[in-house]
């Protein structure tokens, strides 16, 4: 199963910059999406319900804000959305395909406000908690999607200047330290090993993408059971220079 999760900064406007060449080219099983930022209705009827895929929409009660969504090309049951608790912000979808377990998260940002900042800590120490009921189950686990926090210098081109900024604060890192040593496999990192980089993200600001300096805060984490059937993870940095700031992140297990 080829599972792909990726932040496509406004799924409208993706469509109009090759979302569909990329996932053509990516040809996932399984398509995690974050910040869609679109109800079902304003998307075009095509992509509304696209052929050939089950969708399940998880969108923000606010119009062109935030959003997730899982597409799979096998039916699905979809499990809930949110963390247990109402989602206004559509930031969580749960659905089981074919025997796995997939979750499509978009935590927050903090780097707009300090207001904003409290919300994201607030939404990581939730999520740790409900996370924690699905690290040790017996089946396939896999958690996509935009984690927004950098975890290692590894995960980042310019740490030293960033060590006060939103996602690359200790405390932030020490966060997803624990997260992954609770009991979940990075897959990014796992196939890649100890380099700098790959990064998933980049600025619009000072030739970041050009340059390839950038941020890696999208991630597929799977749980023992997934970790068992790994073979390959990749991130697909076309697609964060051509359709949205983020590159989508596949991983192949089975």
């Amino acid at each position: 199963m080829r599972i792909t999760t990726w932040n496509v900064n406004g799924l409208r406007a993706a469509l109009k910059k090759g979302f569909a060449e990329i996932i053509e080219q990516i040809q996932p099983d399984v398509l995690l999406l974050q910040e869609t930022r679109a109800l079902p209705e304003q998307l075009p009827p095509e992509w509304a319900a696209p052929e050939g895929w089950h969708v399940h929409w998880n969108p923000a009660e606010k119009k062109g804000y935030s959003g997730t969504a899982i597409w799979s090309r096998q039916p699905m049951k979809v499990i809930g959305t949110g963390l247990d608790s109402d989602d206004p912000e559509g930031r969580v979808i749960r659905a089981r395909v074919d025997g796995v377990e997939v979750v499509s998260i978009y935590l927050p940002s903090g780097s707009s406000s300090d207001v904003r900042q409290r919300v994201k800590e607030q939404w990581m120490a939730d999520f740790t908690h409900w996370l924690s009921s699905l690290s040790s189950k017996r089946t396939p686990v896999v958690v996509g999607g935009d984690l927004n926090v950098a975890h290692t210098e590894r995960d980042i081109f310019h740490a030293k200047s960033n060590e006060t900024m939103s996602g690359f604060l200790p405390h932030e890192r020490e966060w997803i330290g624990s997260v992954i040593d609770s009991g979940w496999d990075d897959f990014i990192r796992r196939q890649y090993g100890d380099i700098q980089g790959p990064y998933s993200w980049w600025s619009n600001r000072g030739r970041a993408r050009e340059l390839d300096r950038g941020w890696r805060i999208d991630y597929l984490l799977g749980n023992k059971a997934a970790a068992k059937q790994f073979q390959t993870a990749d991130i697909c940095r076309e697609g964060g220079l051509t359709v949205s700031d983020h590159a989508p992140v596949t991983i192949d297990i089975g």
